[in-house]
């Protein structure tokens, strides 16, 4: 029960590990979520409440850890008791040690809530069965503020717009929440709320919301804005107290609502001239917004360096079937503009994406993945990630797989390694799942090699070079910095592909994917 009779009560946002090493696992040490920070923020202006984040993927300052990974929430729990714990599940392959740390506060008399994309209706049964108490579905930062006033016996809990919770053993489903749109009344994010946590890379946000439409993605909807001047508030108060420079906005697509996006980079341009200091942002962009200079041209001059661009795959036929509104043949050509106004390209690829019912193509394995390296290649993309299908829960691609029956049961191929690296259906003929699990590798093990380590000595050793560069030492700076960045990422790279590698082969998944293909195959007999 919850004892009122406290002074002050405290909640504990977790964002829970990861199930194993993965390529994230290396970014994750010098960042966080965004969401939970956002939550948490809200919460701390309620009287009488703590609240803290622990980021169990950072817990690189005095963080309490346990032997089987993650926080060690016993120590937690004695050194500073929660009230109540809320647990992020933004990402679906954390979702088992989610419902392990759930499970633990549950045994405490914990009140444990969740949100985030996993928590859609396919899946609010599994976690209201998994010792969560309640389900915020979509934005939690009105939400929580309202579920915590029902936990102290301030409102009737049905009256909370947006969540779901058991009664009886029935499952209740509030009405449901409005999106969302005046985002100036909420608190800024205060990241000081986050405990343990070593952080080089602010995430901030302006933009929910996409209404592009990816069958693969969960984030849907019409895109909702907060203003230029909230954007260049977060980031000047971060600069102010923390004395960073490094920030990327999570918008799903950097560019929407253009008119404000170039006002806001204008903001952001003239603040930095103001005060002296040049800041190194980051953002997620469409490849078609190449086709925009005068964007290009005030990204530049706000400071943005690197742009994330979803490529997908080189290959039209799956371009279309991922619901992508782009030309193969125009990607090259883009890129290169992006490369023309300076930007270091991050691309993200997925390698195998299932065809719709009717297409008829076919390409064989060794072509698909030349495809794929001649793209990188002839596109001189900086770095790459080659991720294989998810079909994440809520999503068109699920639901289609689904109707297919070609997705691998979950009790095979658990929630665990839905975190991109990993098959989870039965690929389009001729490719079989350890095809996709072994060409992704492929593609990836080309880009990044060890050689790398070697030629980060060249450009040391060329350093002295930018003398013959004296009379135009920014132009020099550049013509140095991004063969030697790209040299010692690529680098990394390859360390980091050789820990996965280490961590897959410890791990049982082939044993796993086998006993999921017969068991899917015996269900497909029976479906036909």
């Amino acid at each position: 029960m919850f004892d009122l009779s406290k002074k002050r009560f405290r909640l504990r946002i977790v964002l829970p590990a990861y199930p194993a090493f993965n390529i994230y696992s290396r970014i994750a040490k010098g960042t966080t979520a965004l969401g939970p920070v956002c939550v948490a923020s809200v919460v701390n202006e309620i009287e009488r409440w703590d609240v803290e984040v622990i980021d169990e993927n950072n817990l690189r300052r005095y963080g309490p850890k346990s032997n089987s990974g993650g926080a060690d929430h016993e120590f937690l729990q004695n050194l500073r008791p929660a009230d109540i714990v809320g647990f992020y599940g933004g990402l679906t392959s954390t979702i088992p040690r989610l419902y392990k740390i759930a499970r633990f506060y549950k045994n405490k008399g914990v009140i444990t809530i969740a949100g985030g994309q996993h928590f859609t209706k396919d899946n609010i049964a599994e976690g209201l069965n998994s010792c969560i108490d309640y389900v915020v579905i979509g934005e939690g930062e009105v939400t929580i503020k309202e579920l915590i006033e029902a936990i102290e016996g301030k409102r009737d809990v049905s009256q909370v717009k947006g969540i779901a919770y058991l009664n009886n053993g029935q499952i209740i489903y509030t009405p449901e929440r409005e999106a969302l749109t005046d985002f100036d009344k909420l608190p800024l994010p205060d990241f000081s709320l986050v405990r343990y946590a070593k952080l080089k890379l602010y995430s901030v946000g302006r933009i929910r919301g996409c209404g592009m439409n990816c069958e693969f993605c969960t984030v849907k909807g019409k895109a909702r804005y907060a203003s230029p001047e909230r954007m260049l508030e977060s980031i000047s108060n971060l600069l102010e107290t923390k004395d960073v420079r490094h920030f990327f906005i999570v918008d799903d697509l950097f560019g929407q609502q253009r008119d404000e996006t170039i006002r806001l980079c204008n903001i952001l341009r003239d603040y930095q001239r103001n005060i002296g200091r040049r800041l190194d942002i980051g953002v997620q962009i469409r490849l078609d917004k190449a086709k925009d200079p005068e964007l290009l041209s005030a990204m530049r001059e706000a400071g943005i360096n690197t742009v994330a661009i979803g490529f997908e795959s080189p290959i039209e036929e799956e371009l279309k079937a991922m619901n992508k509104r782009i030309r193969q043949e125009d990607m090259i050509s883009l890129t290169g503009i992006f490369h023309k106004f300076g930007f270091l390209i991050h691309g993200m690829f997925i390698f195998g994406y299932p065809l719709k019912e009717g297409v008829n193509f076919k390409m064989a394995i060794e072509e698909r993945v030349k495809h794929f390296k001649d793209f990188i290649r002839k596109a001189k993309i900086d770095t790459v990630q080659v991720m294989l299908p998810v079909p994440l829960p809520g999503t068109e691609l699920r639901h289609r797989l689904a109707m297919q029956n070609r997705i691998y049961a979950t009790e095979d191929v658990g929630w665990e390694y839905y975190d991109g690296n990993f098959p989870l259906f039965e690929p389009d003929h001729p490719m079989s799942a350890e095809d996709m699990l072994a060409s992704a590798r492929k593609i990836m093990g080309k880009f990044y090699q060890f050689k790398y380590m070697f030629m980060i000595g060249l450009n040391i050793l060329s350093f002295p070079a930018l003398i013959f560069f004296l009379h135009n030492i920014k132009f020099g700076w550049k013509k140095w910095y991004r063969p030697w960045r790209n040299h010692l990422i690529r680098f990394g790279g390859w360390l980091t592909m050789k820990e996965w590698i280490s961590a897959f082969k410890k791990d049982k998944f082939s044993q796993k994917l086998q006993k999921a293909k017969e068991h899917l195959e015996k269900t497909q007999k029976v479906y036909n």
